[in-house]
């Protein structure tokens, strides 16, 4: 299976029925969708570019990113997904491990990040952005033209021209996307997947949940829009509900705690990318006519098992994640830590060798119906709003910072939404200024790791002979009231 062959398959069955609704509730056509992805194909195939050339990917969920990234994709693409928010100093690291032959990104952001008086007026706003002309040797921008933009740029929006109908022959074990999951300015990690393997994910996905005209699936991510998209269904971006008919809802637990109410078309609430504690399972369930469920997945393997939500809150054993789906392997090593294979397990990691199977950082174990109970992390990783939060990634450059002895991340989950505070625990040194700490905290994390709250200590409780860091003291003196 091609993902990409499989949606413009998908385009051309139903060339007028609506494909992807936009946030503003503008509507795009399987048939305009399907012209526009081939045009993109053929415009950068005739601008240069090279079957295994990677892609620094910057657009804002859209229909035109949609096209984007499958167009891109049909060339023989590599996207390497890329956050504009990024400390310059953490991109760049970033960069020099994916080494993107290409840009392509949205006007306004070569726009903005051409000169110094635009990237001071996003900085005033806690971001930092690095000046993307500069990123690559080659460049593409959607959107209208604006100062800023390279020149040379190639044009991917508003294109009419002919196109070529016929798609050439993939090389389905060559890499499609490249996800960042963490990392520092030192030590950058991507997720490598393949055509073949994200090919597999979706097929999974849809086995558990098949999708057909009719059906509206609401979420800005690409692991359910795409599946939406095969199957003949809508792609809901997100936006407001009303009017979309939406069938299917993706919500982080975080935003699921928000809902106050849902449409009575929605017949599935699935939740994902971090756990769903009980209370909002319980409010899911009496706010959705539907069926609620919860996701277990990564970005190495997606998905992995599935429970729904009654099951959940009946069980008493740990955690419940459910049975693994069809086709995904699973094995324990000795301190019980989850390990996953199967046929959409990505190719590896960047820079790295090709893996056959993925540690999940999670204890776990089957039941005796064969279902994975989560235990606990083995790993000392927090999340927030969905992103993953490595302490260890960023504490050593933030204890080099000028002022700071010792530095800690600590989360401090929320037991209504199971979403998790970051505190930044510093002991000071020397010339220590907060606010002069703060200030500097962007050049050494990713925008979405930077702590909710600075909670300065004389000292960090210890343990052991070896008086490493007592992190759960230090959390049991965070939620002290002081």
């Amino acid at each position: 299976m091609d993902l990409v062959a499989e949606v413009l398959a998908s385009c051309a069955r139903t060339p007028r029925a609506t494909a992807i609704i936009d946030p503003r509730g503008r509507e795009l056509s399987f048939g305009a969708l399907r012209e526009r992805v081939l045009r993109i194909r053929d415009r950068l195939a005739g601008a240069g570019f090279e079957p295994g050339q990677s892609v620094l990917y910057a657009v804002q969920p859209s229909p035109d990113a949609i096209a984007v990234a499958l167009g891109a994709v049909a060339a023989g693409g590599t996207l390497v997904f890329a956050d504009p928010g990024l400390a310059p100093g953490v991109l760049e690291a970033r960069l020099r491990l994916a080494r993107p032959g290409w840009v392509v990104a949205e006007s306004f952001l070569y726009a903005i990040t051409a000169t110094a008086a635009g990237r001071a007026l996003v900085r005033r706003r806690g971001v930092l952005l690095p000046a993307l002309s500069q990123a690559a040797v080659r460049h593409a921008y959607t959107g209208r033209w604006l100062p800023g933009v390279p020149s040379g740029a190639v044009r991917l929006h508003g294109l009419d021209a002919p196109f070529d109908a016929a798609l050439g022959e993939a090389d389905l074990d060559a890499p499609a996307a490249v996800i960042f999951t963490s990392g520092t300015t030192a030590h950058p990690r991507a997720v490598v997947h393949t055509r073949r393997s994200l090919a597999a994910g979706l097929q999974i996905f849809m086995d558990r949940f098949p999708l057909g005209p009719g059906d509206v699936v609401h979420t800005d991510g690409l692991m359910l829009g795409l599946p939406a998209l095969i199957g003949g269904a809508t792609w809901s971006m997100p936006g407001s509900l009303d009017g979309r008919g939406v069938t299917h809802l993706y919500q982080v637990p975080v935003e699921a705690a928000r809902l106050t109410e849902l449409p009575g078309t929605v017949r599935h609430l699935l939740l994902g990318s971090a756990p769903a504690p009980p209370a909002v399972l319980r409010r899911c369930l009496e706010i959705c006519t539907g069926e609620v469920h919860s996701v277990y997945a990564m970005t190495e393997a997606l998905p992995i098992a599935l429970a729904g939500a009654e099951e959940k809150l009946a069980y008493s054993g740990g955690d419940l994640l459910g049975e693994p789906l069809p086709g995904v392997g699973v094995r324990f090593t000795a301190d019980r830590e989850l390990v996953v294979s199967g046929p959409h397990v990505a190719r590896g990691y960047l820079g790295e060798p090709p893996v056959t199977e993925v540690p999940t950082g999670d204890l776990a174990r089957l039941d005796e119906q064969g279902r994975l109970v989560l235990l606990g992390r083995k790993k000392d990783m927090l999340l927030r709003e969905g992103f993953n939060i490595y302490p260890s990634l960023y504490e050593p450059s933030i204890a080099a910072l000028p002022g700071v002895r010792e530095a800690a991340l600590i989360g401090l989950p929320d037991p209504a939404t199971g979403d998790e505070e970051v505190v930044l625990a510093l002991v000071p040194g020397d010339g220590f200024q907060e606010q002069a700490v703060r200030r500097r905290l962007p050049e050494v994390m990713d925008a979405g790791a930077l702590p909710d709250r600075i909670q300065v200590f004389p000292d960090f409780p210890r343990a052991g002979r070896s008086h490493k860091l007592d992190r759960p003291a230090l959390r049991d003196q965070l939620t002290r009231p002081r």
